[in-house]
């Protein structure tokens, strides 16, 4: 489930597996729907 929250007096949508931010809604939910827990595959 995709989580919004408020930082920087701007909406956010987050990832609930791994925390990752979103500044739209329909991305952070393409995210989610493949999100594995790992480390991100971008950070090495």
């Amino acid at each position: 489930m995709v989580v919004q929250t408020e930082r920087d007096d701007a909406t956010w949508y987050e990832c609930e597996t791994c925390g990752l931010l979103f500044d739209d809604e329909s991305d952070a939910a393409e995210h989610e729907s493949h999100c594995d827990d790992a480390d991100p595959s971008y950070i090495q």
